[in-house]
């Protein structure tokens, strides 16, 4: 049997607040854009896990607040099926600031990123710690 296509469930909506899991001063971040997304007339737009989105910080730093920001989701709680057939379903939300080209901007990150964004976004992939 020949696996399902790479189409992820679009599990977080515009407005979706996401746990900053890197170290670059953020704690939490509200999408506000999703590049490149083609819905329909007054759908809001929506993102999954390994897509990049405009997203502005919330709370952090004081540096770092009112920011807006590219960033890369690397966890989403609404379960999304895998090729192989299994559903995968993390915890909370979470998301890696990067630049518009997919550089990481901090040097670690905390906790899984699954395995459709490390293999989308190479240096996520270098940085990360776990895998799943």
């Amino acid at each position: 049997m020949k696996g399902l296509p790479g189409r992820q469930t679009r599990g977080l909506p515009k407005g979706a607040r996401l746990e900053c899991i890197d170290n670059t001063g953020a704690k939490v971040i509200e999408i506000i854009a999703v590049p490149k997304y083609h819905g329909s007339h007054r759908r809001y737009p929506t993102a999954a896990i390994g897509d990049i989105v405009v997203a502005s910080v919330k709370k952090g730093t004081p540096e770092m607040r009112k920011q807006v920001v590219y960033a890369v989701i690397v966890r989403q709680k609404r379960p999304f099926r895998r090729p192989d057939g299994t559903m995968v379903q993390f915890e909370n939300n979470a998301a890696v600031i990067t630049t518009e080209t997919g550089e990481v901007k901090g040097s670690d990150i905390k906790g899984p990123v699954a395995k459709e964004a490390a293999e989308r976004w190479p240096r996520i992939a270098a940085v990360a710690s776990i895998i799943v």
